[in-house]
């Protein structure tokens, strides 16, 4: 039951909001704060918030009857702005006499997806200025499935914008040029469920004097990028619904993309109308009536701003706590991937790389050619080198035909032990130069206390302690968003690692740089 009339006041960045919200909402105000040029500076952005904080509070507050809470936006965001909004927070619960309750600002752009659309279960994709996530819910918290491993799609898409003089926020004026133009090739950054934007970036500012088809070719990559990992996620979980949440949600053709691509795996895509897509009050109020509902008030002096609040450091106990991601065995020997379509036979598989509707037919093309390629060369490569793989029987076209390996995947035989096997057989593939590049427990089979590896596409030969370091962080972000005991699991992994891989410290070492990056940014 919701507990009555909310407040909740959002300000993590650029915009200064409020609502008022019950069982729907009553009131809203939004302020937003626009650079005069640049980008956003957190100190003038916490400034414009203080200045309008009282304006945009009393608006709403006028048409509320009975209020039973104040709710602000915790974390994460930009520290002076997070502070400003907590102060006020703090000052009203303190004079009205009303539980405080801090919201982390992720968790409500998915809490208020779910209540607009009415989707039950979904993988959510969260692309705003800051943050780029893959979601999924397990056992009581939203688990980060993927993410950024350098900025968001937003903060990419704006600094693209500046570079090639086009005004703050870069979003709609890309889109806008976007549909004069024609594409071209640019770096596509996919590991596993994570992705990175940077090289993007600079490779689509450096096209100068074609801005339109710069707009439009940056939009299409980062885009499928998005919708590739999103995928992935379904692929993993075996989840039906997906949820598009965050302020360059709006882009129509990001929609677009996501609405073929569920079209073509039978999903469901759902999109929150406009007003709930980017930051806003009404996200705050709700989510913050649901915590209070649940008993998740905080007294004053612990409502600390935190700036790098994370989605997976919220106890979801709101929602009902589901034992495990569904699963779906293959119907009739065919089983489907994120990629690929695979025919099990009783001797061999036969995966056919088909194409995506979602992706321009040139990028599509490009990347089903390179990573059968790949696929093939690294399976052939790591099987000289001692590290299990399925035979290779036959290549031609997208399609390669290999070795029926029976046995379960990891994914559903999680213990310490097979889990440790797995750590051992990673560290036996970095010591032979191999990333894998989407080292997720889907794509691990285990047979005789050996572990083999399946599914190539993204795989690499690198000696790079980054390559190795991602590779591990994809599989931690797998194994904590499908595994109940997950903490134990991962030191099991660390623990098999270390034993076949001389370098694994240094490598451990650069996971939790790249856990760091994810942060908010």
């Amino acid at each position: 039951m919701f507990p009555g009339q909310v407040l909740g006041i959002e300000g993590t960045a650029w915009n200064l909001s409020a609502a008022v919200f019950d069982s729907q909402v009553v009131a809203e105000k939004s302020k937003p704060y626009s650079p005069p040029q640049g980008g956003i500076h957190p100190r003038e952005a916490a400034q414009h918030h203080a200045t309008h904080m009282a304006g945009v509070i009393g608006a709403v507050l006028t048409a509320a009857s009975s209020l039973e809470g104040i709710a602000f936006s915790q974390g994460p965001g930009l520290g002076p702005c997070l502070r400003t909004v907590a102060t006020a927070a703090r000052a009203l619960a303190g004079a009205l006499h009303l539980p405080l309750v801090g919201v982390n600002h992720c968790v409500a752009h998915v809490e208020i997806g779910r209540y607009d659309t009415g989707c039950k279960d979904p993988i959510v994709l969260y692309v705003s200025g800051a943050n780029t996530q893959v979601i999924g819910y397990l056992t009581g918290r939203y688990r980060v499935l993927g993410e950024t491993l350098d900025i968001g799609l937003g903060n990419a898409l704006d600094k693209f914008a500046r570079g090639i003089g086009l005004p703050h926020p870069g979003g709609p004026a890309i889109e806008r040029l976007a549909c004069q133009g024609r594409y071209r090739d640019l770096p596509y950054t996919v590991k596993g469920m994570d992705l990175a934007f940077s090289g993007l970036v600079s490779a689509a500012q450096g096209m100068a004097g074609d801005t339109e088809d710069a707009c439009h070719s940056i939009q299409e990559v980062a885009f499928a990028m998005c919708v590739e990992v999103t995928e992935r996620a379904l692929a993993h979980t075996g989840k039906e619904e997906v949820l598009l949440v965050g302020g360059v949600g709006v882009n129509h053709r990001l929609q677009e993309m996501l609405g073929e691509m569920c079209a073509e795996r039978g999903a469901t895509l759902h999109v929150p109308k406009r007003q709930f897509m980017g930051d806003n009050g009404a996200m705050i109020a709700y989510t913050g009536g649901l915590m209070l509902a649940s008993g998740q008030a905080i007294p004053i002096r612990e409502s600390r701003v935190i700036p790098t609040f994370r989605a997976d450091q919220v106890d979801v106990n709101w929602r009902e706590r589901d034992p495990c991601f569904p699963r779906h065995e293959p119907e009739g020997g065919i089983a489907r991937g994120a990629e690929a379509v695979v025919a099990i036979g009783s001797e061999v598989v036969e995966k056919q790389r088909s194409p995506k509707g979602y992706r321009h037919r040139d990028l599509d093309q490009r990347l089903i050619a390179e990573r059968t390629k790949a696929e093939a060369r690294l399976m052939v490569m790591a099987r000289r080198a001692g590290v299990s793989t399925p035979i290779i029987h036959d290549i031609d076209g997208a399609t390669i035909v290999m070795e029926r390996v029976y046995g379960p995947l990891l994914r559903d035989a999680l213990t310490i032990e097979t889990v440790r096997v797995a750590g051992r057989a990673v560290g036996r593939l970095h010591t032979a130069g191999i990333v894998h590049g989407d080292l997720t427990t889907s794509n691990m089979i285990l047979r005789n206390n050996r572990c083999i590896f399946i599914d190539f596409g993204l795989s690499a030969a690198s000696m790079e302690c980054e390559s190795r370091g991602v590779d591990v962080h994809v599989f931690v972000q797998a194994l904590t968003g499908t595994a109940r005991n997950a903490d134990a699991l991962v030191q099991a992994f660390i623990e098999g690692y270390r034993e076949e891989f001389a370098g694994a410290d240094e490598v451990l070492a650069r996971v939790d740089a790249i856990v760091q990056r994810g942060r908010y940014l």
